[in-house]
């Protein structure tokens, strides 16, 4: 399918960043696609992902960051390092209390972001779908028209490890409100949610 989801909210990501911050971590980095627009902000960026397919992937294409392979919840992460530590689409494949491990990997004034997917449906869902609808047809017509030009150098890399949510957008509010006080939960199209930390 190419329209990505977790893409389509990036810009939103880069606008949340700290105004001076200057190492970040992204942690399910996949290929890199938002390490490297981190990157390319001028943060130096530590990526990691647990699967080596991924981190093959991306150290092919390279960009800046440190791409490592790791397992999130239970790799050491370094203390009060980051000035921003982001999760995309990620957060479900780890138990939900390593978002404490993220808070603790942050320096003061740090900010966490995690682009995290529910479980279930909501009255919200329902304006998704006619969305994502139409944001399926641009994107292939668009990708019609790159087709029909010179052809992409290399190979095309396949796809992140799938797992379905567990959590319901309600019990990750009240997890975030107990792990991490003071986060917010947004809503968001396309069956994702926003969550933000800020470390005081």
């Amino acid at each position: 399918m190419p329209f990505d989801h977790n893409d389509h909210y990036h810009r939103l990501l880069l606008r949340k960043l700290p105004r001076h911050g200057r190492t970040a971590l992204d942690v399910g980095c996949g290929t890199g696609r938002f390490a490297r627009r981190l990157a390319a902000r001028g943060y130096e960026v530590d990526a990691v992902d647990p699967s080596a397919k991924m981190i093959a992937a991306a150290e092919r294409i390279g960009g800046g960051p440190r791409f490592r392979r790791a397992d999130a919840a239970s790799a050491t992460l370094p203390r009060a390092r980051y000035d921003v530590v982001t999760c995309l689409a990620s957060l479900h494949h780890m138990p939900f209390r390593t978002v404490t491990r993220f808070r603790d990997a942050l320096a003061p004034g740090g900010v966490l972001l995690v682009l995290g997917c529910y479980a279930g449906h909501t009255w919200w869902d329902l304006a998704a779908v006619p969305a994502n609808a139409v944001a399926r047809a641009g994107a292939a017509a668009g990708d019609r028209l790159r087709r029909s030009g010179p052809p992409v150098a290399g190979p095309p890399v396949a796809g992140a490890p799938v797992r379905a949510p567990e959590m319901s957008l309600t019990a990750v509010r009240a997890e975030a409100a107990r792990l991490l006080p003071g986060a917010r939960v947004r809503q968001l199209l396309y069956w994702r949610y926003l969550l933000t930390y800020t470390v005081t």
